[in-house]
């Protein structure tokens, strides 16, 4: 199947780039980009708040990625590392 070709500029019709769609397609990631570094910024304050109170926010943080994991990943992986610990003498 053959594309249509573009009569005044010689470039497939599919292929053809308005300036204003490609415009609204990287203004709305730049948006976006900027919303992300929002969001880190406030999770930063989160945690130095965190930590002027007392917490430890290595350990918070660990406790935030063992949240997002599912149960039996966890539990296969501390009966690993309990393995491990005692293969090496270490509990």
């Amino acid at each position: 199947m053959m594309d249509v070709m573009d009569e005044t500029e010689g470039t497939p019709s599919s292929y053809r780039v308005t300036a204003d769609e490609l415009r609204q397609f990287i203004e709305r990631f730049e948006r976006l980009e900027m919303e992300k570094k929002d969001i880190a910024d406030q999770q930063k304050e989160v945690m130095a708040e965190a930590k002027a109170r007392g917490y430890d926010t290595k350990v918070m943080r660990k406790v935030i990625a063992l949240r997002k994991r599912e149960p039996d990943d966890i539990a296969e992986e501390e009966a690993v590392l309990d393995m491990y610990k005692q293969a090496l003498g270490m509990s």
